[in-house]
């Protein structure tokens, strides 16, 4: 039998503290506690080295915030779950900056408490031999969140406080590297997940339709608009709007985005009357957010609006430890839709996956793994990987990214 995980309880309360010791010693964990944040960061420091800390925000002397900041510079690695009754965006925002796993309020459900607890307890290692299915979330529609590395177990973490939070996310990051996916997540585990989730590519379609696909129109309002239609705002009602490539959205459409943003209404176009806006805005570029502004090109009040929390996706290069699992994963799926044997992955083509550079992030990888299957030529699978790194070395736009199908997604 493995080691019981220990967690350390900080609450003021002596009630609360005595009820969550018992229940938690019930479930078979070694459980400390400290009255305050002094005591639980002297605890800390005479060598205690809990599995989580479970803080409660609001103590007199240092509150959970100060207490946490000084855990962060005895044990940069602590996990720490903020317990509170206080539900304020501007805490949640704050605890996820800070590094906390997660932020419940008082009263406590004990099922979520105990997930929570799992959740932060357990860990993923980037083992070829272990199955990527018991580190993939299914999101459904063929897409999936993989997390093993450390970027994206804290960006999990951070998903885990932000999905309960209404407020706008800006997902910042290359092409390919997940953006959509996570957008995905946040919508699936926040308050809103059985309402619309929507995605507009700011990028793709024409500027002149792009308000008309937002906003929706009344018949006559421009040429061919011979009957009512409701833009995604509409459609998307109660739910979440993802707005992807939003840098490359027209300055005048960013102003009445501001606007909806602002007063959660607009007009359809040709209508002045006012219809209620109840969307939860997530937006993803890949844009040099500092050179739009500098630029103009992309609104900084627009920014500052949709800025209320940024996740910054890092690109496949750096989380190499994800690459076995997203091999076997797309091994997997592939095989089956292509109807063909699932081929082995050798550790020398590992390796070689894992030595490229993969511009395209993990769409390009995606890309590899179809044409691997359909050739099934591990020698020219490896020879093109070859190729890849070094086209990759001449410059950004090679023959090389071309070739392997890389194209800006998110």
């Amino acid at each position: 039998m493995g080691v019981a995980p220990k967690i350390l309880l900080v609450d003021d309360d002596p009630d609360t503290l005595h009820y969550m010791r018992d229940v938690l010693e019930v479930e078979g964990y070694l459980v400390s506690t400290a009255v305050s944040g002094l005591a639980a960061i002297e605890k800390i420091q005479d060598g205690l080295k809990p599995d989580l800390v479970l803080l409660d925000l609001v103590m007199p002397g240092l509150d959970g915030m100060q207490v946490l900041e000084q855990l962060r510079v005895i044990d940069p690695h602590l996990r720490v779950v903020f317990i509170s009754v206080v539900n304020d965006t501007r805490k949640v925002a704050q605890a996820i900056r800070l590094g906390a796993q997660d932020y419940l309020t008082k009263p406590l459900a004990w099922r979520e408490l105990n997930t929570i607890i799992r959740r932060c307890l357990s860990s993923c290692q980037a083992d070829l031999h272990e199955s990527p299915a018991d580190c993939i979330e299914d999101l459904g529609d063929g897409n999936f969140f993989l997390g093993v590395s450390p970027a994206l177990r804290k960006i999990r973490s951070e998903i885990d406080l932000l999905a309960k939070v209404d407020v706008a996310v800006l997902l910042l990051g290359e092409s390919g590297t997940g953006k959509e996916v996570l957008a995905r997540l946040i919508h699936k585990i926040s308050p809103r997940a059985k309402r619309p989730f929507l995605k507009v590519n700011c990028a793709a379609v024409p500027a002149e339709l792009l308000e008309s696909e937002l906003f929706g129109y009344e018949p006559g309002a421009f040429t061919g608009a011979d009957h009512a239609k409701p833009g995604k705002f509409e459609q998307c009602n109660g739910g979440t709007l993802f707005l992807d490539e939003i840098g490359e959205m027209p300055p005048p459409i960013q102003a009445k985005l501001l606007h909806v943003l602002e007063d959660q209404k607009f007009c359809r176009l040709g209508s002045n009357s006012l219809i209620q806006a109840d969307v939860r805005i997530l937006a993803a570029t890949n844009v040099d957010i500092p050179e739009a502004l500098t630029t103009h090109s992309f609104r900084r009040d627009l920014y500052y609006r949709l800025n209320a929390f940024t996740l910054r996706v890092p690109p496949l290069r750096e989380r190499k430890e994800e690459i076995p699992f997203l091999l076997k994963h797309f091994v997997g799926i592939f095989s089956e839709r292509y109807a063909r044997s699932a081929l082995p992955l050798s550790p020398t083509l590992v390796e070689a996956c894992m030595n490229c550079s993969w511009p395209g992030n993990v769409r390009e990888l995606e890309n590899f793994v179809k044409r691997y299957l359909i050739l099934g030529d591990e020698t020219l699978a490896r020879a093109e990987l070859g190729t890849a790194t070094l086209e990759v070395r001449r410059g950004p736009h090679t023959h090389w990214s071309r070739q392997m199908g890389a194209r800006p997604t998110s």
